[in-house]
């Protein structure tokens, strides 16, 4: 398999594992304060240190699912300039199942196994 083929097959993984993670981001995004759809696509590209980006219709469909479950709500706030904005926030069971994905799938990279096993495998594969 060429360079070539491999960064592609790179690439196409990638896009598959960030489109299943935009939930996650979504929701991180909403533990800092309630806000509206463009804010959240901010924060999203700030905390995935601008590995992660999306399409303003992925997070409206995201939001739109997370209302319909109970995970967020939304309240219409009047704004300075333009129409009122809904500012999302994340509700008890949002916050709890939240908390649960983190556990499980996130501080998984933060044990110290993992991290060495991780390292051992790039140091053997340089």
């Amino acid at each position: 398999m060429t360079e070539n083929e491999i960064t592609d097959l790179l690439h196409q993984w990638e896009e598959s594992y960030k489109k299943g993670l935009l939930s996650f981001w979504i929701l991180f995004s909403l533990t800092q304060r309630p806000m509206y759809a463009y804010e959240m696509k901010t924060e999203i590209i700030k905390f995935s240190q601008d590995s992660i980006s999306a399409d303003d219709n992925s997070i409206y469909r995201a939001l739109k699912r997370f209302t319909k479950t109970g995970l967020i709500e939304g309240k219409l706030y009047p704004s300075p300039s333009g129409p009122a904005r809904k500012y999302f926030s994340l509700t008890a069971v949002g916050t709890e199942l939240l908390r649960k994905f983190i556990e499980r799938n996130i501080l998984i990279f933060k044990s110290e196994e993992f991290s060495t096993t991780i390292q051992s495998f790039l140091d053997i594969n340089k």
